[in-house]
């Protein structure tokens, strides 16, 4: 008897933090594939402690698109600390040429305001991921809150 597997539904998801990095994802989501580079017009990167984006006029920031399977998402929501964390958004951005739209985690106002301290090597991982991506790490320039 042979069975036929069903396609897994795939979808798009903008990085912009540490899961540009393309070690940590191969590890974490070896279903995702790199779709492009673009920046993410009219938000910021903040760093309360952990990599977030908030909407700001005339600033942007550099993201990383990926193509996820429905086991990946799992996989960064269990990582994001979905929906406590950071809940999930769906944006447009462009990728090469087109309009596309992603699916992004953003951090709660909850977790925001908690005393955590990110984990060693974490901003590391964010620099080697603007390298993954192609940008000059003097665009890694995220606001700190105090």
């Amino acid at each position: 008897m042979v069975t036929q597997k069903s396609k897994q539904k795939r979808k798009l998801y903008m990085a912009y933090g540490s899961n540009m990095n393309i070690e940590q994802m191969s590890k974490r989501c070896p279903d995702a594939k790199v779709v492009g580079s673009s920046y993410l017009l009219d938000w910021r990167l903040t760093m309360p402690f952990y990599a977030n984006i908030e909407k700001e006029k005339g600033s942007k920031v550099p993201v990383l698109i990926w193509e996820i399977s429905e086991k990946d998402e799992h996989e960064l929501d269990i990582y994001e600390g979905y929906p406590t964390e950071y809940g999930k958004q769906n944006l447009t951005v462009e990728v090469n040429g087109q309009e596309v739209e992603v699916m992004v985690y953003i951090m709660t106002e909850e977790y925001k305001v908690k005393n955590v301290k990110p984990r060693d090597g974490y901003e590391d991982t964010i620099r080697q991921g603007y390298k993954d991506a192609g940008f000059d790490l003097e665009e890694f320039q995220p606001v700190r809150h105090t």
